[in-house]
């Protein structure tokens, strides 16, 4: 479809560029050689979770029968033909990439992937008995002839199909190797260096001793991507956490919506596995070896510091910096002095947030700890800080978002470690995902009780923390504890009509306060009055929220957005207001936080939070936005977004054609800054 034939970008063509702009980071030759592989291990594992999820579900709709245009004007089936057309032309980059860019600067470092037949016969033999001591007994060869189904062929797994001819009877047959993944793909082959071979095609070199006496006729690579999207009907689940688990069991059966397989495959084998996996023609991507790069992670783990960024260490905010990390008075007593405004991954995650939960759980003066956890990690310190107070008496109230995509399986664990403890365990409001970020402390303190409140864009996640961009506020503003208490009442399942004082929460007010806020600024504009709307966030796909910017545009107010990923605005409808500006940033680290900025004619207003322009975080999930009232902390986020705009850092805009561009260098040639290093920087003085 051309630019501007439709009112909005679609939002799953808009991903692929998004995961277009990851791919230019691996592209980048100016970047750390390392940095750059794992960006191209980054767009590889997103590729893998848009097919599961978002392609899936559009080729569900076309199996359905359901041809009805999209809101870009697209049917689904035209939608699936270009994304299946967008993903081979990428694919064609990433082989590049990695065989002509990538491949002679890593060999250069010592880190070269090696052929068997390039090995010496002393290389070849620790390999060998490394095959037949540590592998050998993990493989299962899977027959599939006459007497033996087709066998199941797991989610992204990588596989070896074989066709050959048994030893007795010499009847053809096809077998399927699973390679193993619980084994590191990078086989080292020497010890002083870097060279590798990869685990699969050191299998496929020792069949012989797998698959004895049997003739090969051919072997290739090939690799299935499933539907992992659940569906649960909660009207009709009595037990939410049981049909989940259920639901779990279920998801690795997903029909097949992708099939990789090595170039120069032949067309029986090929044919063969379309027939088996019932995937068609246009779902199969033929590509040169190797598939799966998301083994370019492991390479990134490797030990060697110059191909990397320069590590960096977290800081304190400096109201907690002379503060004993135990001392659960002095802690609480600086968030008292006032509410502390919390920028990770520049400052500490571990002793601020963690610290919250760990010194509460501890603390004989605390009572209730009030906590909502979407995703988190497999050991969790924050998991078990609700445990130990749970199991210490005091009251644990755990809002548990059991379908958080693909970390179900670890919500469902802790949920049941929870509810042993004697925490109260919920699982939200019936027909909406729980994705606000909130932690709620109340505790017993000379002059009565006081709630302590930290709300925030990012998960209870101490691992991602380090990784993503995210703000937050720690407070003891007892309007805002008074407005968490509320939420967390609704999400225990007290139903109420409810207002708050500093948040906005969806499903019910976080739509229409920012559209209100949208047509203040076009009004206040009209009047002659000075107006401005200024957001950071993720993804940008609601078509209401867009029509009001685009009316908001048209009457003059100045509008700056910068959206990491999805976007469906098109610039193309403003162009010729000369008044709107649309960015994007990525970098080492995820931009996760979400900012929403209103001039207000001088009395500017500033919002952080959970929720994306998006119909599901508008309409489908509970979302909490907080208005920031602090001078000093409004004037800090304002400075992150005007520095997004700054023409000193590297970006993407989007031209006015609804194309993304990447400006990476400047008029003169000169290479631009990197926004994230900046703030690396900042947060050292």
């Amino acid at each position: 479809m051309k630019s501007g034939q439709n009112s909005y970008i679609d939002r799953d063509l808009s991903w692929i560029d998004f995961n277009t702009r990851v791919l230019e980071l691996a592209e980048n030759q100016k970047l750390p050689l390392l940095e750059r592989a794992k960006f191209l291990a980054i767009y590889s594992s997103n590729l893998d979770e848009f097919f599961m999820v978002r392609v899936a579900s559009i080729k569900r709709k076309v199996e359905f029968g359901n041809n009805d245009p999209l809101l870009s004007g697209m049917t689904p089936r035209e939608l699936l033909a270009e994304i299946h057309f967008r993903v081979r032309n990428l694919q064609e980059r990433v082989s590049y990439l990695l065989l002509k860019d990538l491949k002679p600067l890593l060999s250069n470092e010592g880190i070269k992937r090696v052929r068997w037949d390039s090995l010496s016969d002393a290389e070849k033999l620790p390999l060998t008995n490394k095959f037949i001591n540590e592998i050998f007994p993990v493989l299962t060869p899977l027959a599939s002839d006459s007497a033996h189904p087709f066998p199941h062929i797991s989610g992204l797994s990588l596989n070896l199909g074989i066709i050959g001819k048994n030893k007795e009877g010499g009847e053809e047959q096809f077998v399927r190797v699973k390679v193993p993944s619980n084994i590191r793909r990078m086989v080292r082959t020497n010890d002083f260096d870097n060279s590798y071979i990869l685990l699969e095609d050191l299998i496929a070199e020792h069949l012989h001793l797998l698959l004895p006496g049997a003739k090969i006729k051919e072997i290739y690579f090939f690799r299935v991507t499933r539907n992992q999207d659940l569906d649960i009907d909660e009207d009709e689940a009595d037990d939410l956490l049981e049909s989940m688990e259920e639901e779990l069991s279920r998801r690795k059966f997903g029909a097949a919506v992708r099939m990789e397989v090595e170039e120069g495959v032949a067309a029986r084998l090929l044919n063969k596995l379309t027939e088996e996996l019932e995937i068609d023609t246009p779902e199969v991507f033929v590509q040169v070896p190797p598939l799966d790069l998301t083994y370019l992670f492991e390479m990134y783990n490797l030990d060697l510091p110059h191909l990397k960024d320069a590590p960096f260490k977290s800081v304190q905010p400096h109201p907690l910096e002379d503060i004993d990390r135990n001392d659960a008075d002095s802690f609480f007593a600086a968030i008292r002095e006032g509410e502390i405004l919390l920028h990770h991954p520049y400052q500490t995650f571990t002793s601020t947030v963690t610290r919250f939960v760990g010194l509460a759980a501890q603390d004989p003066k605390v009572l209730a700890i009030k906590q909502t956890l979407y995703r988190t990690s497999g050991d969790s310190p924050i998991m078990l800080s609700l445990i130990e107070a749970a199991k210490a008496g005091k009251q644990v109230l755990a809002v548990i978002e059991l379908r958080a995509r693909f970390d179900e399986q670890a919500n469902v664990r802790w949920a049941k470690k929870l509810e042993d403890a004697g925490a109260h365990v919920v699982y939200g409001v019936l027909g909406l995902k729980t994705h606000a970020k909130a932690s709620l402390v109340v505790r017993k303190e000379d002059s009565g009780l006081t709630v302590y409140s930290h709300i925030g864009t990012g998960n209870y996640n101490p691992k991602t923390a380090r990784l993503y961009d995210d703000l937050g506020i720690m407070s003891s503003d007892q309007l805002l504890g008074q407005d968490l208490l509320k939420l967390f009442n609704q999400l225990s399942g007290v139903l109420s009509n409810t207002e708050y004082s500093r948040l906005l929460v969806a499903p019910h007010g976080i739509r229409t306060s920012l559209i209100e806020k949208i047509e203040h600024e076009r009004l206040n504009h009209l009047d002659g009055k000075p107006s401005q709307i200024r957001w950071k966030i993720n993804s940008l796909v609601d078509n209401q929220m867009i029509e009001a910017l685009y009316g908001a545009a048209k009457a003059g107010v100045p509008i700056d957005i910068i959206v990491r990923g999805a976007c469906s605005f098109r610039m193309s409808k403003v162009t010729k207001f000369h008044n709107v500006r649309l960015r994007s940033i990525l970098g080492r680290f995820l931009e996760h936080s979400r900012i929403y900025s209103f001039h207000n004619a001088g009395n500017p207003e500033f919002f952080i939070g959970s929720a994306d322009i998006m119909e599901r975080n508008l309409d489908r999930r509970v979302e909490a936005l907080i208005r920031i009232d602090e001078p000093l902390h409004k004037s800090e986020l304002s400075e992150v977004l005007d520095l997004s705009f700054s023409p000193r850092f590297r970006m993407w805009e989007m031209s006015e054609d609804d194309s993304w561009s990447y400006i990476k260098n400047g008029p003169e040639g000169k290479q631009l800054e990197d926004f994230q290093e900046f703030f690396i920087e900042r947060y050292k003085k």
